[in-house]
């Protein structure tokens, strides 16, 4: 049963109406919600969430102070299964990879090693590059770790919303204080509020705006490899013609090279040539990105959480 079939609420409504009993597979994304910039403050508040999170973490990566990495390490292992915003599907997210310690391991041994120099020379700069540079961790991974950085103004929106539709707290239905862990974008460290939230199916509910959640993400490592980077490789490989053409390998030719197979290692090394001659090809694939953004409609909306 969808929350406004719930609590009865007339549509439409500014969150995704998400079954109360069920997870369904669409995914917090990082850049959806900075693309989005809406609805304010909440936008403006969880990207600072976001912002201060990582850059907290990577200054601590690109330390060579021991207290500095165990910090680093500990941030991102404060990560539990986001049950309350009914998104996502637990056994590819953060509990089915092995619990917060596993998948934070995995992040800060990217961040520590192949992917240090990336964040040294400024190419990996937000939360949502992780996924196109680190194995294992795709919309699923992503979703638990962003809705856990930003839950503080999620639960913020939530509020607005229990305030702006009274059928949450009508006709038997309520709210009730929950302790929770947030982000302190401010003192940068992870700390524990008490949060009132609407109750649906027995568990607190946390609603999340419409247009900061997808299906997949925007930024996922197969569309970097699929365009960018092997992008990046045609011209590499291009060759001209006595009459000044320029004949560029095709893709599906260049994925059957050895060196060239879908992954982050290819990603990685790529990246580093680019990089090498002056390009920032996570920037590149970025301003694609932003140019073909557009919010899914309802009915693609519907057909994910129906």
């Amino acid at each position: 049963m969808q929350v406004t079939t719930h609590y009865d609420i007339p549509g439409p409504v500014p969150f995704l109406d998400v079954d109360v009993s069920a997870d369904k597979p669409m995914f917090v994304d990082p850049h959806a919600i900075r693309l989005s910039g809406a609805p304010q403050p909440f936008a403006a508040d969880a990207i600072q969430c976001m912002e201060t999170f990582f850059h907290e973490v990577t200054a601590c990566a690109l330390s060579n102070t021991q207290s500095d990495q165990r910090r680093g390490l500990a941030l991102l292992q404060r990560f539990t299964e986001p049950w309350e915003t009914r998104l996502g599907l637990a056994e590819s997210g953060i509990q089915g990879h092995g619990g917060s310690d596993d998948v934070g391991e995995w992040i800060w041994e990217a961040l520590r090693g192949d992917a240090r120099m990336l964040v040294d020379v400024g190419i990996l700069t937000q939360i949502e590059d992780i996924p196109l540079f680190v194995e294992g961790v795709a919309e699923d991974i992503t979703s638990d770790l962003t809705t856990r950085i930003i839950f503080g103004p999620l639960a913020e929106f939530t509020a607005q919303m229990v305030a702006q539709f009274p059928q949450f707290t009508a006709a038997g239905h309520g709210t009730k204080k929950v302790e929770r862990q947030v982000w302190d974008p401010q003192r940068r460290r992870w700390t524990t509020a008490v949060l009132d939230l609407p109750v649906a199916d027995g568990r607190a509910l946390v609603l999340v705006p419409r247009d900061w959640a997808r299906a997949t993400l925007l930024m996922s490592a197969g569309r970097f490899y699929e365009t960018s980077t092997l992008s990046y490789v045609q011209l590499e490989q291009a060759a001209v013609t006595q009459d000044g053409k320029v004949i560029k390998p095709r893709k599906e030719d260049l994925k059957k090279q050895q060196a060239l197979g879908r992954g982050r290692a290819t990603i990685l090394e790529v990246v580093r040539r680019a990089h090498a001659n002056g390009e920032n090809l996570v920037e590149v694939f970025k301003s694609f990105v932003d140019s073909k953004y557009e919010p899914l409609d309802d009915d693609r909306i519907n057909s994910k959480l129906a």
